[in-house]
């Protein structure tokens, strides 16, 4: 049976509804007093190119219709407190739909005008096809965005107060498609899956945290994948990535599948199959589409994001990556931004932004064990950043980027709780470069230049930032290059 295509939504709000928003942000990034956490519900709209689904999210053979576009409305949840506000839509694959960093007035993620249903019929994703929305949300129990992209999350509110506000949003993988390409699961896994977001007073990051349970009695094979679609720094009414994107992550090689061959024509090789990351970091070196994944995996390094460096904005993930090893990018290709045209005059899935994933295993198909009886625990917290050129050590307090050359040492910061007096101390060997307070600034970030006394005999320059009480934030060192 043919239905209508579902409440889907992109953001996009009226014009004096973003004024509104936009002043809003403005008198309470700069309001004195402590800072409070609020919930409240919106609606959302979205388009979409005229489409239509039977029951079970199987599209309608010809029913696509790029000439007609539909404008839907969906109910969202928003968290806002003095640096954040957050678009939350359990509706639509229950996801982290907006960040817009207030201090900036900026969007951190990026989100699709009008959406395209595309890949139809190619066999590469569950419901064989796929439509974009954007945001950050949750993919399993299979590879290419899973089952749930388009389904409802139930939504509920774990606390509510002026310091804090929770709330959670749950699935059961109970879907059955009998018409899913072989290289997909036929069964329902019966994961249960439930992504809590939190927005704290004082703090400017979402913190989140993924939590799957297996219910059987024996292990089974799935994956798991977080897919954060990322343009920070972006206008909040026409979020996009541009030239001046780079990837943010501690990692120096990567591979690709065979049909992405492509991205690394005329980069270094790194050995085992394996290509140089340095020169695909940049969204502007995307020649296409493709697929690359860090090589062998994370090895541990917990952050990645994206900064935009035509205005040092970005937002960068903090995980314990042993748990989600994996990372997966992908792009439209840097001509999504070149050739970026008018969504409503030609609504097209070729868009530019910046998709990276944080999975389980190493690489899409690639199965890993969910233990009998068990639970699997993922915490993430996502950050703006302002005025940092790269990260080098994050944690869900901090972020630095920390380089020492022959003229001195060079220190980036930004705290995500602005408000928290912070004491840096840096030293080369015995020598003290730089021991003072520092107020954290969340419009600009920070930046500390402390040069040599002398060449001294030490290779490294060793930084502690500490609370004004004395507690430990961060500590890191920078070799001298």
């Amino acid at each position: 049976m043919a239905i209508a295509a579902p409440t889907h939504i992109g953001l996009r709000f009226t014009a004096g509804v973003v004024s509104a928003m936009l002043a809003f942000h403005a008198a309470h990034a700069a309001s004195p007093g402590p800072d409070q956490v609020s919930l409240s519900e919106q609606t959302v709209h979205w388009s979409t190119v005229q489409y239509a689904t039977s029951e079970d999210n199987g599209l309608v053979s010809g029913s696509p219709d790029r000439n007609t576009i539909v404008d839907r409305t969906f109910k969202t949840r928003g968290l806002e407190n003095r640096y954040l506000k957050v678009v939350l839509l359990p509706e639509f694959g229950g996801r982290i739909l907006s960040i817009i960093y207030k201090p900036t007035g900026h969007e951190q993620l990026y989100r699709t005008e009008v959406g395209v249903p595309y890949g139809i019929g190619a066999g590469n994703f569950y419901y064989d096809w796929l439509m974009v929305y954007g945001g950050i949300f949750p993919t399993f129990p299979d590879a290419e965005h899973g089952k749930t992209w388009p389904k409802p999350w139930d939504f509920r509110i774990v606390k509510e107060g002026a310091g804090e506000v929770t709330v959670a949003m749950s699935f059961t993988d109970n879907v059955v498609y009998a018409a899913a390409p072989d290289k997909f699961r036929k069964r329902a896994s019966g994961i249960e899956a439930t992504y809590y977001v939190t927005l704290k007073a004082g703090r400017a990051a979402v913190d989140a945290r993924l939590v799957l349970k297996n219910p059987h009695d024996k292990a089974i094979p799935y994956e798991y994948w977080t897919c954060a679609t990322l343009a920070p720094g972006s206008e909040p009414n026409h979020p996009r990535t541009t030239g001046g994107a780079e990837i943010i992550a501690p990692i120096t090689a990567y591979r690709t599948p065979a049909w992405s061959k492509h991205l690394s024509d005329g980069d270094e090789r790194a050995g085992a199959g394996n290509s140089r990351f340095e020169k695909l970091r940049y969204f502007k070196n995307w020649p296409t589409m493709g697929i690359a994944y860090a090589a062998p995996d994370m090895q541990g390094g917990n952050f990645w994001g994206v900064i935009n460096h035509d205005n040092e904005e970005g937002i960068i993930r903090i995980a314990d990556n042993t748990i989600t090893r994996g990372l997966k990018m992908w792009t439209w290709g840097f001509p999504s931004f070149t050739n970026e045209t008018d969504q409503r005059r030609d609504p097209n899935p070729a868009r530019p932004y910046i998709e990276l994933w944080a999975g389980v295993s190493d690489e899409f198909f690639h199965s890993a064990e969910f233990p009998a009886r068990s639970e699997v625990s993922i915490a993430e917290t996502y950050s703006p950043t302002v005025g940092m050129s790269n990260v080098t050590h994050a944690n869900e307090s901090i972020l630095i980027n920390l380089s020492a050359e022959a003229s001195g040492v060079t220190l980036q910061l930004f705290s995500i709780e602005p408000a928290t007096p912070l004491r840096v101390l840096m030293k080369h060997g015995d020598a003290v470069l730089f021991d003072d307070a520092v107020t954290a600034d969340p419009k600009n970030g920070n930046r500390i230049f402390a040069s040599f006394p002398d060449a001294g005999s030490a290779e490294q320059v060793q930084l502690t930032i500490r609370t004004a009480e004395g507690k430990e934030l961060i500590a890191a060192e920078a070799k001298m290059k």
